[in-house]
């Protein structure tokens, strides 16, 4: 899942100690769930970023900036624990009364929807929207189609002519409220796939195609009632939310959450100082670490993060059509060096393999020094010298400073490099659309759920790579169908120790052919306002807006 990266300096060592990873505090929740009777309830919350976050249409957009906020509109039929910690990779129901009932052979899963669930303009949530919500999955165009829910029976009907989508093996009865799932190879993550944002349930009225501008009726406790890429969005309390599992979703504290755009990075942290705003999205300019360190400690939290920067490289794009350029790559980086540049191992720290540290079936065990010298040799002997490049960030503080290091690192190994710093909201969908030519991008990548698939086969799978599209996550191109046939089975292993090993040697043939060279695995700093309390942050969604409050 694309998100971004947040920084903090090394010598923000006793600020990184310091600050606990949450408020002690805990949601009080009236007998039904619901926040109604808190002295905290009501407000606005503030927040800010630099731009949009694209598509407002949940089923296609695949960026955290928007995805958090799909969190408090929308609801999966299951879906993850909001908590922190390890506790918030936890599958609970949601829409769905239990979790599912799964057949011996594991290809029927079947869950119950609950009943008197309203969307947010009123109207009934049956059985045929969750129906018409999986169809709509193939049928707009998600992302996620085929690497996700393609496993389904009839998916590959679906992926191959869309407009006569029919998915048999989603189905559901009206009178019991049962959905059943038919699959055609048994799926050991499907769990997490049902509780994905992407399986949101929409009306089944929903238009099948990408909604762009445009939003649909969610059942979450908050609904947009305005927006406007340019400056920013607004949302309010849907009046037909209640709480049906508070483990899933509360009600929320504020009443409204203003989110505007259009600050930089730095203009962001000052917002920030000064009560303006009480959340930021961006990452901390290093020029500004030291100050919110020494004058604001109490508002920075420093959390896990299941995430990683790597240098996709694109192998449909010259020179990186060729193996040895793209070691030669990873071999001319000083890994360390982009810890300091990111803002030292307090908040970062040199990963040698495409899945981060704390996910099982990822730790290989691989080290990656830096060797200028074979790097060199590597160019030459592929008959790359000189050959030009063109290295394209997101144009924050941060990917700017680890940016113009690449360059100079892969100038240094032969080649002509150019730095070309993007938008950062746009940077997600320039790099992935084929029809840009992109050679070489700073990019990250943060879990979908905690398995070595959301890095392994969303960023090099042959199914997530889709020519002529903004949302393609294997923007690299790269399909090696030995490694797909490995992952295709560590997927349908129902025991997670017997797909580590099958994970473990994808993992490890991924690094050989160097798809994409892993720089560093990271944490997140969150900068708040003073006003802003109960800060909650998981570690899939990040900080949850409906369970701080403001005062």
């Amino acid at each position: 899942m694309r998100r971004w990266g947040l920084a903090c300096l090394a010598v923000m060592a006793v600020l990184c100690g310091a600050v606990p990873v949450m408020a002690q505090d805990h949601l009080p929740l009236d007998w039904n769930g619901q926040t109604l009777g808190s002295p905290h309830r009501g407000g606005t919350l503030r927040l800010t970023a630099d731009g949009p976050g694209g598509t407002l249409d949940p089923q296609i957009n695949y960026g955290t900036q928007y995805m958090q906020v799909f969190v408090v509109m929308y609801d999966p039929l299951l879906v993850y624990r909001q908590a922190p910690g390890k506790v918030g990779l936890e599958v609970v129901p949601d829409l769905a009364e239990e979790m599912p009932q799964i057949s011996v052979d594991g290809l029927t899963w079947r869950l119950t929807l609950r009943d008197g669930l309203k969307f947010s303009d009123g109207s009934p949530v049956e059985v045929e929207d969750v129906v018409a919500s999986y169809r709509r999955i193939f049928q707009a165009g998600s992302p996620t189609a085929a690497s996700f829910y393609g496993n389904i029976e009839g998916a590959a009907e679906c992926l191959k002519v869309p407009e006569r989508c029919l998915l048999p093996g989603v189905s559901g009865d009206p009178k019991t409220r049962v959905i059943t799932f038919h699959l055609i190879h048994p799926d050991g993550e499907f769990t997490y796939k049902l509780a994905f944002p992407h399986a949101a349930i929409i009306p089944r009225t929903t238009p099948l195609h990408d909604l762009g501008m445009q939003t649909a009726p969610g059942t979450g406790p908050y609904r947009l009632t305005h927006y406007d890429p340019e400056h920013g969005m607004v949302l309010e309390r849907n009046p037909f939310f209640h709480v049906w599992n508070p483990q899933a979703q509360t009600d929320g504290f504020v009443d409204r959450i203003q989110y505007d755009f259009g600050l930089s990075d730095e203009a962001q942290v000052t917002a920030v100082e000064q009560g303006q705003y009480d959340w930021m999205l961006d990452a901390k300019p290093a020029d500004r670490l030291g100050e919110i360190g020494a004058k604001y400690t109490g508002q920075v939290h420093i959390e896990p993060l299941l995430g990683l920067y790597y240098l996709a490289m694109n192998n449909h794009e010259a020179p990186f059509t060729d193996e040895r350029v793209r070691r030669a790559v990873s071999l001319g980086v000083n890994r360390h060096a982009m810890t300091i540049l990111f803002g030292g191992s307090a908040i970062s720290e040199p990963l040698c393999q495409m899945v981060p540290h704390g996910i099982p079936g990822a730790d290989l065990g691989m080290t990656c020094p830096q060797d200028v010298a074979e790097a060199r040799r590597l160019v030459h002997e592929a008959g790359a010298d000189g050959a030009s490049v063109t290295l394209v960030v997101p144009n924050r503080t941060v990917e700017l400073g680890m940016g113009t290091y690449l360059r100079n690192a892969l100038s240094q190994i032969g080649l002509n490099a150019q730095l070309r710093p993007i938008t950062a909201g746009l940077a997600d969908s320039y790099e992935q659309n084929t029809a840009n030519h992109v050679q070489i991008a700073l990019s990250y990548w943060f879990a979908d759920y905690p398995s070595p698939s959301t890095f392994l086969d969303d960023l090099f799978g042959c199914d997530n790579y889709h020519p002529n599209v903004s949302v393609s996550p294997n923007f690299t191109g790269f399909c090696d169908q030995h490694i797909q046939s490995l992952m295709d089975q560590a997927r349908e292993q129902v025991e997670v120790a017997k797909a580590n090993p099958l994970w473990e040697e994808a993992g490890r043939d991924i690094m050989a052919k160097m798809p994409g060279a892993p720089m560093i695995q990271m944490k997140t700093v969150d900068f708040v306002s003073r006003r802003l309390g109960n800060y909650t942050s998981t570690w899939l969604d990040h900080m949850v807006f409906s369970h701080v409050w403001v005062q």
